[in-house]
Protein backbone atom coordinates (compact mmCIF):
# COMPACT_ATOMS: atom_id res chain seq x y z
CA UNK A 1 0.00 0.00 0.00
CA UNK A 2 2.66 2.49 0.58
CA UNK A 3 3.56 3.02 -3.04
CA UNK A 4 0.39 4.41 -3.65
CA UNK A 5 0.10 6.35 -0.43
CA UNK A 6 1.37 9.82 -1.61
CA UNK A 7 -0.46 9.79 -4.88
CA UNK A 8 -4.01 9.06 -3.43
CA UNK A 9 -3.05 11.92 -0.65
CA UNK A 10 -2.62 14.23 -2.81
CA UNK A 11 -5.75 13.22 -5.30
CA UNK A 12 -7.62 13.64 -2.12
CA UNK A 13 -7.20 17.06 -1.61
CA UNK A 14 -7.56 18.47 -4.92
CA UNK A 15 -10.46 16.46 -4.55
CA UNK A 16 -11.37 18.40 -1.79
CA UNK A 17 -10.94 22.18 -3.44
CA UNK A 18 -12.85 21.24 -6.56
CA UNK A 19 -15.25 19.65 -4.21
CA UNK A 20 -15.56 23.35 -1.84
CA UNK A 21 -15.29 21.13 1.08
CA UNK A 22 -12.58 22.73 2.86
CA UNK A 23 -13.18 25.31 5.21
CA UNK A 24 -17.06 25.11 5.57
CA UNK A 25 -17.36 21.33 4.82
CA UNK A 26 -21.43 21.46 3.89
CA UNK A 27 -21.59 17.66 4.83
CA UNK A 28 -20.26 18.50 8.39
CA UNK A 29 -22.96 16.72 10.98
CA UNK A 30 -25.69 18.68 12.94
CA UNK A 31 -27.30 15.40 14.43
CA UNK A 32 -26.93 15.46 18.29
CA UNK A 33 -25.38 12.01 19.74
CA UNK A 34 -27.02 10.26 22.28
CA UNK A 35 -24.61 8.53 23.93
CA UNK A 36 -24.77 4.77 25.15
CA UNK A 37 -22.50 5.35 27.78
CA UNK A 38 -26.13 6.65 29.90
CA UNK A 39 -27.51 3.33 30.22
CA UNK A 40 -30.34 4.05 27.89
CA UNK A 41 -31.19 2.13 25.22
CA UNK A 42 -30.35 3.54 21.59
CA UNK A 43 -31.66 2.31 18.53
CA UNK A 44 -30.11 2.23 15.29
CA UNK A 45 -31.20 2.21 11.62
CA UNK A 46 -28.83 0.46 9.27
CA UNK A 47 -29.70 0.19 5.86
CA UNK A 48 -27.12 -1.38 3.05
CA UNK A 49 -26.99 -4.50 0.27
CA UNK A 50 -24.10 -6.01 1.73
CA UNK A 51 -23.59 -9.33 2.12
CA UNK A 52 -23.64 -10.76 5.57
CA UNK A 53 -24.97 -7.98 7.05
CA UNK A 54 -27.86 -9.95 8.50
CA UNK A 55 -25.98 -11.70 10.92
CA UNK A 56 -23.36 -8.96 11.94
CA UNK A 57 -26.38 -7.15 13.53
CA UNK A 58 -27.73 -10.24 15.08
CA UNK A 59 -23.77 -10.83 16.69
CA UNK A 60 -23.86 -6.88 17.21
CA UNK A 61 -27.20 -6.97 19.11
CA UNK A 62 -26.49 -10.28 20.83
CA UNK A 63 -23.35 -8.84 22.47
CA UNK A 64 -23.99 -5.68 23.12
CA UNK A 65 -27.14 -4.11 25.42
CA UNK A 66 -27.01 -0.75 25.17
CA UNK A 67 -27.39 -0.18 21.04
CA UNK A 68 -29.77 -2.63 18.99
CA UNK A 69 -29.66 -1.84 15.42
CA UNK A 70 -32.82 -2.57 13.44
CA UNK A 71 -31.18 -4.13 9.96
CA UNK A 72 -32.93 -2.91 6.18
CA UNK A 73 -31.58 -4.43 2.86
CA UNK A 74 -31.68 -1.70 0.30
CA UNK A 75 -31.12 -2.20 -3.83
CA UNK A 76 -27.25 -1.31 -4.66
CA UNK A 77 -26.08 0.78 -7.24
CA UNK A 78 -28.43 4.08 -7.78
CA UNK A 79 -31.69 2.79 -6.85
CA UNK A 80 -29.95 2.41 -3.36
CA UNK A 81 -28.33 5.69 -3.16
CA UNK A 82 -31.20 7.00 -4.47
CA UNK A 83 -32.89 5.94 -1.60
CA UNK A 84 -30.26 6.88 0.91
CA UNK A 85 -30.70 10.44 -0.42
CA UNK A 86 -34.38 11.31 -0.90
CA UNK A 87 -34.17 9.72 2.91
CA UNK A 88 -31.94 12.59 3.92
CA UNK A 89 -33.80 15.15 2.28
CA UNK A 90 -36.95 13.98 3.81
CA UNK A 91 -35.75 13.20 7.24
CA UNK A 92 -36.10 9.83 7.54
CA UNK A 93 -32.69 8.67 6.50
CA UNK A 94 -30.56 5.26 8.28
CA UNK A 95 -28.34 6.22 10.82
CA UNK A 96 -26.07 4.33 9.44
CA UNK A 97 -25.22 3.33 5.74
CA UNK A 98 -22.77 1.48 3.11
CA UNK A 99 -20.90 3.78 1.09
CA UNK A 100 -18.45 3.01 -2.06
CA UNK A 101 -15.54 4.48 -2.46
CA UNK A 102 -16.64 5.65 -5.15
CA UNK A 103 -19.88 7.45 -3.74
CA UNK A 104 -17.83 9.14 -0.97
CA UNK A 105 -16.98 12.40 -2.74
CA UNK A 106 -20.65 12.82 -4.20
CA UNK A 107 -22.58 12.18 -1.16
CA UNK A 108 -20.17 14.78 1.46
CA UNK A 109 -20.42 17.63 -1.60
CA UNK A 110 -24.26 17.16 -1.43
CA UNK A 111 -24.72 17.43 2.37
CA UNK A 112 -25.75 13.68 3.06
CA UNK A 113 -23.18 12.83 5.41
CA UNK A 114 -22.07 13.53 9.11
CA UNK A 115 -18.17 14.74 9.57
CA UNK A 116 -17.04 11.69 12.15
CA UNK A 117 -13.58 13.31 12.59
CA UNK A 118 -14.22 13.88 16.39
CA UNK A 119 -15.89 10.27 16.53
CA UNK A 120 -14.13 8.02 14.39
CA UNK A 121 -10.84 9.86 13.13
CA UNK A 122 -8.37 8.30 15.31
CA UNK A 123 -10.01 4.55 14.82
CA UNK A 124 -9.33 5.48 10.91
CA UNK A 125 -6.41 6.95 11.42
CA UNK A 126 -5.09 3.85 13.74
CA UNK A 127 -6.64 1.08 12.26
CA UNK A 128 -6.04 1.68 8.45
CA UNK A 129 -3.18 2.22 5.56
CA UNK A 130 -2.83 5.26 4.94
CA UNK A 131 -4.27 4.98 0.82
CA UNK A 132 -7.02 3.60 2.67
CA UNK A 133 -7.56 6.61 4.79
CA UNK A 134 -7.37 8.61 1.85
CA UNK A 135 -10.15 7.37 0.23
CA UNK A 136 -12.44 8.69 3.27
CA UNK A 137 -10.43 11.53 4.81
CA UNK A 138 -10.82 14.81 2.70
CA UNK A 139 -9.21 17.88 3.87
CA UNK A 140 -8.47 16.68 6.97
CA UNK A 141 -12.44 15.72 7.91
CA UNK A 142 -13.05 11.58 8.43
CA UNK A 143 -16.44 11.55 6.14
CA UNK A 144 -16.84 7.53 6.63
CA UNK A 145 -15.48 4.75 7.73
CA UNK A 146 -13.54 2.04 5.54
CA UNK A 147 -14.39 -1.57 5.06
CA UNK A 148 -13.39 -3.16 2.61
CA UNK A 149 -10.33 -3.03 -0.15
CA UNK A 150 -11.36 -5.02 -3.53
CA UNK A 151 -8.24 -5.58 -5.57
CA UNK A 152 -9.25 -7.64 -9.07
CA UNK A 153 -9.37 -10.98 -8.73
CA UNK A 154 -9.39 -13.67 -11.83
CA UNK A 155 -11.63 -16.95 -10.69
CA UNK A 156 -10.67 -19.83 -13.21
CA UNK A 157 -12.69 -23.35 -13.84
CA UNK A 158 -8.93 -25.98 -13.06
CA UNK A 159 -11.03 -28.99 -14.27
CA UNK A 160 -12.16 -26.90 -17.93
CA UNK A 161 -9.02 -24.97 -18.73
CA UNK A 162 -7.17 -28.91 -17.99
CA UNK A 163 -10.01 -30.13 -20.40
CA UNK A 164 -9.37 -27.73 -23.11
CA UNK A 165 -5.54 -27.30 -22.54
CA UNK A 166 -5.52 -23.73 -21.56
CA UNK A 167 -2.85 -22.08 -19.23
CA UNK A 168 -3.91 -19.54 -16.68
CA UNK A 169 -3.38 -15.84 -19.02
CA UNK A 170 -0.81 -13.62 -17.17
CA UNK A 171 -1.39 -10.47 -19.68
CA UNK A 172 -5.01 -9.54 -21.59
CA UNK A 173 -3.03 -10.84 -25.04
CA UNK A 174 -2.75 -14.27 -23.32
CA UNK A 175 -6.56 -14.08 -22.13
CA UNK A 176 -7.77 -13.54 -26.23
CA UNK A 177 -5.35 -16.72 -27.32
CA UNK A 178 -7.22 -18.41 -24.85
CA UNK A 179 -10.71 -16.99 -25.71
CA UNK A 180 -9.93 -18.56 -29.05
CA UNK A 181 -8.79 -21.39 -28.24
CA UNK A 182 -11.79 -22.43 -25.83
CA UNK A 183 -14.39 -21.19 -28.79
CA UNK A 184 -12.22 -22.89 -31.72
CA UNK A 185 -12.98 -26.39 -29.21
CA UNK A 186 -16.69 -25.80 -28.41
CA UNK A 187 -18.60 -23.75 -29.88
CA UNK A 188 -20.62 -23.12 -26.89
CA UNK A 189 -18.35 -22.59 -24.70
CA UNK A 190 -16.22 -19.31 -23.77
CA UNK A 191 -13.51 -18.15 -21.69
CA UNK A 192 -15.57 -15.26 -19.94
CA UNK A 193 -18.62 -13.09 -19.31
CA UNK A 194 -17.69 -9.31 -19.83
CA UNK A 195 -21.30 -8.17 -18.95
CA UNK A 196 -22.10 -4.37 -20.31
CA UNK A 197 -24.36 -3.79 -16.89
CA UNK A 198 -21.75 -3.27 -14.67
CA UNK A 199 -20.16 0.01 -15.10
CA UNK A 200 -17.76 -0.64 -11.81
CA UNK A 201 -15.94 -3.30 -13.63
CA UNK A 202 -15.22 -1.41 -16.92
CA UNK A 203 -13.52 1.22 -14.21
CA UNK A 204 -11.61 -0.74 -12.56
CA UNK A 205 -10.26 -2.56 -15.89
CA UNK A 206 -9.52 0.91 -16.88
CA UNK A 207 -7.95 1.70 -13.48
CA UNK A 208 -5.68 -1.18 -13.94
CA UNK A 209 -4.67 0.13 -17.30
CA UNK A 210 -3.74 3.52 -15.84
CA UNK A 211 -6.63 5.22 -16.86
CA UNK A 212 -7.91 8.08 -14.82
CA UNK A 213 -11.57 8.90 -15.03
CA UNK A 214 -10.84 11.96 -13.04
CA UNK A 215 -8.56 14.65 -12.26
CA UNK A 216 -8.29 17.77 -10.82
CA UNK A 217 -6.32 21.31 -11.41
CA UNK A 218 -6.70 23.58 -8.92
CA UNK A 219 -10.79 23.90 -7.91
CA UNK A 220 -10.92 22.67 -10.89
CA UNK A 221 -12.11 19.11 -12.57
CA UNK A 222 -11.03 17.53 -15.22
CA UNK A 223 -12.87 14.34 -17.02
CA UNK A 224 -11.09 11.67 -18.49
CA UNK A 225 -13.50 8.97 -18.58
CA UNK A 226 -12.17 7.95 -22.99
CA UNK A 227 -8.41 9.03 -21.91
CA UNK A 228 -5.98 6.44 -23.86
CA UNK A 229 -5.58 3.90 -21.62
CA UNK A 230 -9.94 3.36 -20.73
CA UNK A 231 -10.32 3.61 -24.65
CA UNK A 232 -7.76 0.92 -24.95
CA UNK A 233 -9.58 -1.43 -22.68
CA UNK A 234 -13.38 -0.74 -24.14
CA UNK A 235 -11.90 -1.22 -27.94
CA UNK A 236 -10.17 -4.70 -26.70
CA UNK A 237 -13.77 -6.02 -25.32
CA UNK A 238 -15.61 -4.98 -28.08
CA UNK A 239 -13.51 -6.59 -30.39
CA UNK A 240 -14.02 -9.88 -28.43
CA UNK A 241 -17.52 -9.45 -28.16
CA UNK A 242 -17.54 -8.94 -31.90
CA UNK A 243 -15.50 -11.76 -32.72
CA UNK A 244 -17.92 -13.78 -30.34
CA UNK A 245 -14.67 -14.58 -27.97
CA UNK A 246 -16.82 -13.91 -24.45
CA UNK A 247 -19.97 -13.28 -23.50
CA UNK A 248 -22.20 -10.31 -22.59
CA UNK A 249 -24.61 -11.79 -20.03
CA UNK A 250 -26.17 -9.29 -17.79
CA UNK A 251 -24.11 -9.33 -14.33
CA UNK A 252 -25.73 -11.63 -11.54
CA UNK A 253 -28.33 -12.78 -13.80
CA UNK A 254 -30.15 -16.44 -13.81
CA UNK A 255 -28.61 -16.83 -17.43
CA UNK A 256 -25.23 -15.54 -16.80
CA UNK A 257 -25.12 -18.15 -13.23
CA UNK A 258 -26.47 -20.81 -15.53
CA UNK A 259 -23.70 -20.66 -17.84
CA UNK A 260 -21.19 -20.50 -14.82
CA UNK A 261 -23.26 -23.96 -13.31
CA UNK A 262 -23.09 -25.72 -16.98
CA UNK A 263 -19.83 -25.11 -17.67
CA UNK A 264 -20.17 -22.70 -20.52
CA UNK A 265 -18.56 -19.38 -18.82
CA UNK A 266 -14.77 -20.84 -17.44
CA UNK A 267 -13.45 -17.90 -15.92
CA UNK A 268 -14.82 -14.82 -13.82
CA UNK A 269 -13.23 -11.50 -13.85
CA UNK A 270 -14.24 -10.10 -10.15
CA UNK A 271 -12.75 -9.17 -6.82
CA UNK A 272 -12.52 -11.39 -3.21
CA UNK A 273 -16.24 -10.64 -2.48
CA UNK A 274 -16.98 -12.76 -5.48
CA UNK A 275 -16.09 -15.52 -3.50
CA UNK A 276 -19.14 -15.71 -1.48
CA UNK A 277 -21.01 -15.40 -4.31
CA UNK A 278 -19.48 -18.45 -6.05
CA UNK A 279 -20.08 -20.82 -3.26
CA UNK A 280 -23.61 -19.46 -2.75
CA UNK A 281 -24.64 -19.99 -6.16
CA UNK A 282 -22.43 -22.68 -7.47
CA UNK A 283 -22.52 -24.91 -4.43
CA UNK A 284 -22.01 -27.79 -6.79
CA UNK A 285 -18.88 -26.15 -8.33
CA UNK A 286 -16.75 -27.09 -5.01
CA UNK A 287 -13.21 -27.66 -5.67
CA UNK A 288 -13.12 -26.90 -9.34
CA UNK A 289 -12.27 -23.38 -8.80
CA UNK A 290 -8.96 -21.62 -8.15
CA UNK A 291 -7.89 -17.79 -8.42
CA UNK A 292 -4.85 -15.80 -9.74
CA UNK A 293 -3.84 -12.27 -10.59
CA UNK A 294 -5.34 -10.52 -12.94
CA UNK A 295 -4.60 -10.63 -16.24
CA UNK A 296 -2.37 -7.27 -17.70
CA UNK A 297 -0.95 -5.56 -20.22
CA UNK A 298 2.54 -6.26 -19.37
CA UNK A 299 3.27 -5.19 -15.67
CA UNK A 300 1.20 -6.91 -13.17
CA UNK A 301 -1.56 -4.41 -11.88
CA UNK A 302 -4.76 -4.06 -9.87
CA UNK A 303 -8.12 -1.72 -9.78
CA UNK A 304 -10.30 -1.09 -7.37
CA UNK A 305 -13.30 -3.63 -8.45
CA UNK A 306 -15.52 -1.84 -5.80
CA UNK A 307 -14.99 -1.45 -2.19
CA UNK A 308 -16.87 0.27 0.62
CA UNK A 309 -17.02 2.11 3.95
CA UNK A 310 -19.48 2.68 6.53
CA UNK A 311 -21.19 6.79 6.80
CA UNK A 312 -23.56 8.18 9.22
CA UNK A 313 -26.30 9.88 7.25
CA UNK A 314 -27.42 13.65 8.18
CA UNK A 315 -29.72 13.85 10.50
CA UNK A 316 -28.72 11.28 12.98
CA UNK A 317 -29.74 11.76 16.11
CA UNK A 318 -27.26 9.22 17.38
CA UNK A 319 -24.02 10.04 15.79
CA UNK A 320 -22.34 8.67 18.58
CA UNK A 321 -23.68 5.12 18.87
CA UNK A 322 -23.56 4.99 14.63
CA UNK A 323 -19.60 5.18 15.42
CA UNK A 324 -19.52 2.44 17.83
CA UNK A 325 -21.42 0.08 16.09
CA UNK A 326 -19.06 1.56 12.60
CA UNK A 327 -15.78 0.43 14.77
CA UNK A 328 -17.41 -3.00 15.52
CA UNK A 329 -18.20 -3.60 12.12
CA UNK A 330 -14.96 -2.68 10.57
CA UNK A 331 -12.51 -3.25 13.54
CA UNK A 332 -13.77 -5.87 15.51
CA UNK A 333 -12.63 -10.00 14.47
CA UNK A 334 -16.37 -11.32 16.22
CA UNK A 335 -17.89 -9.17 13.28
CA UNK A 336 -15.98 -10.23 10.85
CA UNK A 337 -16.36 -13.86 11.67
CA UNK A 338 -20.24 -13.11 11.83
CA UNK A 339 -20.18 -12.38 7.85
CA UNK A 340 -18.09 -15.01 6.87
CA UNK A 341 -20.75 -17.18 8.60
CA UNK A 342 -24.14 -15.47 7.30
CA UNK A 343 -25.99 -18.73 6.44
CA UNK A 344 -27.88 -17.11 3.38
CA UNK A 345 -25.53 -13.71 1.86
CA UNK A 346 -21.95 -14.57 3.45
CA UNK A 347 -19.43 -12.09 2.59
CA UNK A 348 -15.64 -12.88 1.00
CA UNK A 349 -14.82 -9.21 1.09
CA UNK A 350 -11.15 -8.46 2.22
CA UNK A 351 -11.09 -6.12 5.17
CA UNK A 352 -9.45 -2.91 4.83
CA UNK A 353 -8.20 -3.42 8.02
CA UNK A 354 -4.73 -5.91 7.80
CA UNK A 355 -5.50 -7.02 11.20
CA UNK A 356 -8.95 -8.35 10.43
CA UNK A 357 -7.63 -9.87 7.46
CA UNK A 358 -6.15 -12.72 9.26
CA UNK A 359 -9.28 -13.57 11.41
CA UNK A 360 -11.53 -13.49 7.79
CA UNK A 361 -8.83 -15.94 6.33
CA UNK A 362 -8.88 -18.19 9.57
CA UNK A 363 -12.71 -18.42 8.94
CA UNK A 364 -13.36 -18.26 5.40
CA UNK A 365 -13.92 -22.12 3.95
CA UNK A 366 -11.11 -22.66 1.70
CA UNK A 367 -12.60 -26.01 0.67
CA UNK A 368 -14.50 -24.74 -2.17
CA UNK A 369 -10.90 -23.81 -3.62
CA UNK A 370 -9.84 -26.51 -2.95
CA UNK A 371 -7.32 -25.34 0.03
CA UNK A 372 -6.34 -22.44 -1.48
CA UNK A 373 -5.77 -19.26 0.93
CA UNK A 374 -7.86 -16.71 -1.59
CA UNK A 375 -7.41 -14.30 1.49
CA UNK A 376 -3.46 -14.24 0.87
CA UNK A 377 -3.78 -13.58 -2.90
CA UNK A 378 -6.05 -11.09 -2.38
CA UNK A 379 -4.12 -9.08 0.04
CA UNK A 380 -0.71 -9.49 -2.48
CA UNK A 381 -3.21 -7.74 -4.84
CA UNK A 382 -3.42 -4.49 -3.00
CA UNK A 383 0.17 -4.01 -3.79
CA UNK A 384 -0.54 -3.79 -6.98
CA UNK A 385 -3.13 -0.90 -7.13
CA UNK A 386 -2.28 1.81 -9.29
CA UNK A 387 -2.23 5.07 -7.91
CA UNK A 388 -3.75 8.06 -8.66
CA UNK A 389 -7.26 6.92 -9.38
CA UNK A 390 -10.44 9.71 -8.10
CA UNK A 391 -13.63 9.91 -7.78
CA UNK A 392 -15.71 11.81 -9.87
CA UNK A 393 -18.49 14.22 -8.32
CA UNK A 394 -20.86 12.72 -10.19
CA UNK A 395 -19.82 9.47 -10.23
CA UNK A 396 -23.58 7.35 -10.28
CA UNK A 397 -24.16 9.61 -13.45
CA UNK A 398 -21.56 8.63 -15.32
CA UNK A 399 -22.00 4.95 -14.33
CA UNK A 400 -25.53 5.28 -15.99
CA UNK A 401 -24.56 7.14 -19.23
CA UNK A 402 -21.90 3.77 -19.86
CA UNK A 403 -24.21 1.61 -18.95
CA UNK A 404 -27.00 3.14 -20.89
CA UNK A 405 -24.56 3.30 -23.91
CA UNK A 406 -22.82 -0.12 -24.08
CA UNK A 407 -25.69 -1.47 -23.99
CA UNK A 408 -26.34 0.38 -27.24
CA UNK A 409 -23.00 0.79 -29.17
CA UNK A 410 -20.37 -1.07 -27.43
CA UNK A 411 -18.13 -0.14 -24.66
CA UNK A 412 -16.04 2.60 -26.48
CA UNK A 413 -19.42 4.15 -27.19
CA UNK A 414 -19.99 3.48 -23.21
CA UNK A 415 -16.92 5.65 -22.12
CA UNK A 416 -17.46 8.44 -25.01
CA UNK A 417 -21.07 8.83 -23.38
CA UNK A 418 -19.40 8.63 -19.89
CA UNK A 419 -17.07 11.15 -20.95
CA UNK A 420 -19.68 14.20 -22.07
CA UNK A 421 -21.65 12.79 -19.01
CA UNK A 422 -18.87 13.98 -16.48
CA UNK A 423 -18.40 17.26 -17.92
CA UNK A 424 -21.83 18.20 -18.25
CA UNK A 425 -22.75 16.98 -14.77
CA UNK A 426 -19.87 19.32 -13.23
CA UNK A 427 -21.26 21.99 -14.68
CA UNK A 428 -24.77 20.91 -13.67
CA UNK A 429 -23.12 20.74 -10.14
CA UNK A 430 -22.26 24.35 -10.56
CA UNK A 431 -18.53 23.26 -10.16
CA UNK A 432 -15.45 24.32 -12.31
CA UNK A 433 -14.51 22.36 -15.14
CA UNK A 434 -10.57 22.33 -16.27
CA UNK A 435 -10.11 23.34 -19.99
Amino acid sequence: MSRSSRSFRIAATATLAALGLFASACGGGDGSSEASSDGKLVTLTYWTWTGGAKATVDEFNRTHKDIQVKFTEIPGGAEGYGKLANGVKAGNAPDVATIEYQMVPEFASQGNLVDLTEHAGDTVKEKFPKAIQDLVTFGGKTWTVPFDAAPQVYYYRTDLFKKYGIEVPRTWDEFRVAAEKVKKADKNVRLANMTKSDPALLAALSWQAGGKWFSTEGDAWKPGVDDTASTKVAAYWDDLVKNDLVQTYTGWSPEETKARIEGRTLSVLGASWSAAGMKTNLPDLKGKWAAAPMPHWGTPASGNYGGSSYGVLKGSKNVEAAAEFIKWITTDGAAVEARLSDPTKPSSALPANPEMREVAAAKFDTAYFNGQDLYKLASEQVDTIVPGWTWGPNQMDVYTAIQDASAKSGFVGGVTAGQAKARTGIQERGLKLAE
